[in-house]
């Protein structure tokens, strides 16, 4: 369960143990001072192991309406086959206040429709009856794949300011990039920064897509929302690729040129 627990420290009211030991095990001020422009959604960590009957969520803290909340232990969820669409996300609640504290929970569910207002989406899929559930994927168009497969599209990791893809997917369409052997600037440069940094801004994203489809920024500022068709416009700059032999220690084919001075 993810927990947001803060004292309440009030005129003529006796300090308890309890409530500096919150204050010692979660150092809220730097989490609200470091996280303070972002958006809702993950912060860190929160990722997704499949076994056999359960999911493992990792520990990480989210975000929800300004608040951090925290989970510093891994949880299972079970899971059965139902050919329906489950979604794992988190469940928040209302704050429970007391003499001493107002507290904030975050309850991890599955449930058969889309999360709502106060749910946080973790992860999606279609499971059939005897298969496997997987989280292993062929390759980067296998991420939307429908049935017995960890969809993470449409999680959302919080950006300054708005929300962006999980790094998972970005790091995964980087490698396919640069193993088919693209010569484009803008993908070499793209694929490099998504496999350095922690994770791309949506509005980093969006001009990329921009500059390789050649459409303006505000034709396709729809696709910050719908991660479907987001996702199906980097497979297509994919497949622009796909006739290229992959890259040999980054050597690109052909002659290649020495400046001198």
């Amino acid at each position: 369960m993810f927990i947001h627990t803060m004292p309440r420290f009030e005129k003529g009211r006796i300090l308890k143990t309890s409530m500096l030991e919150s204050l010692r095990d979660y150092p809220r001020s730097y989490l609200d001072i470091r996280y303070r422009d972002y958006s809702d959604g993950i912060l860190t960590g929160a990722d997704i192991n499949v076994g056999p009957h359960a999911l493992t969520v990792t520990p990480g803290l989210v975000k929800h309406a300004g608040i951090i909340y925290q989970m510093a232990e891994e949880q299972e969820v079970p899971y059965t086959a139902t050919g329906r669409e489950a979604v794992l996300a988190v469940r928040f609640a209302a704050v429970e206040s007391s003499a001493d504290f107002d507290s904030y929970a975050g309850r991890l569910v599955i449930q058969e429709h889309a999360p709502g207002p106060d749910e946080l989406e973790l992860c999606r899929f279609k499971l059939k009856e005897g298969a496997v559930l997987r989280s292993n994927y062929i390759d980067f168009a296998d991420l939307a794949t429908e049935y017995n497969t960890l969809n993470v599209l449409h999680v959302r990791r919080a950006g300054r300011g708005e929300d962006t893809l999980a790094p998972m997917i970005l790091r995964c369409y980087a490698r396919e990039l640069l193993g088919r052997g693209s010569a484009d600037p803008a993908d070499l440069s793209f694929s490099l920064l998504c496999l350095n940094q922690e994770y791309i801004e949506m509005e980093a994203l969006l001009h990329y897509v921009a500059v390789r489809t050649g459409s303006s920024l505000q034709d396709i500022r729809h696709l910050a929302q719908d991660r479907t068709s987001l996702h199906r416009t980097l497979v297509r700059i994919l497949e622009e690729n796909g006739g290229q032999r992959p890259l040999t220690g980054y050597r690109r084919n052909g002659p290649q040129r020495m400046m001198v001075d």
